[in-house]
């Protein structure tokens, strides 16, 4: 079995509902994500992608596609709350909303990303691992085993 990472940034602002300190004022970060998937090789010399667990273009294919192009530059709201009407207003500015069903930490953006990202993958490549850096110092991590 092999894992290969692909790394990720984009731009994301979010505004987390009835939290206690600073970061309760609507703010943003470069995100950095780290994704690993594992596999087999393909073993088959008819195969344009003999040698490889899964092609690193697919992978950004998928990660962009499903998250990058989606949430860069724009602002994740919890939309089960009511900054869903901050929302709203944003939206009514010409401001790129996402509203999520969760509270928009880094911890639950990775649930959503690995969500996502099982979705696509061809079925003899699994996800094993994620890294979400929400600035240099801080990130979380989503590991298959413990999912």
């Amino acid at each position: 079995m092999i894992r290969i990472t692909k790394i990720f940034t984009f731009e994301t602002a979010h505004v987390l509902y009835n939290y206690d300190g600073k970061c309760k004022n609507m703010h943003g970060h470069s995100y950095k994500l780290y994704v690993t998937v594992k596999g087999k090789p393909i073993n088959d010399l008819e195969n344009p992608k003999n040698g490889m667990v899964v092609d690193f273009g697919d992978i950004k294919t998928i990660v962009k596609s499903e998250i990058v192009d989606v949430w860069d530059h724009a602002v994740l709201i919890n939309g089960l709350s009511p900054h869903k009407e901050l929302g709203e207003d944003l939206e009514k500015r010409g401001q790129k909303v996402i509203y999520c069903t969760f509270q928009p930490t880094c911890e639950n953006m990775l649930y959503a990303i690995a969500a996502k990202i099982k979705s696509k993958l061809p079925a003899e490549v699994s996800l094993a691992y994620l890294k979400l850096h929400e600035t240099e110092n801080s990130y979380g991590e989503w590991f298959a085993e413990d999912n």
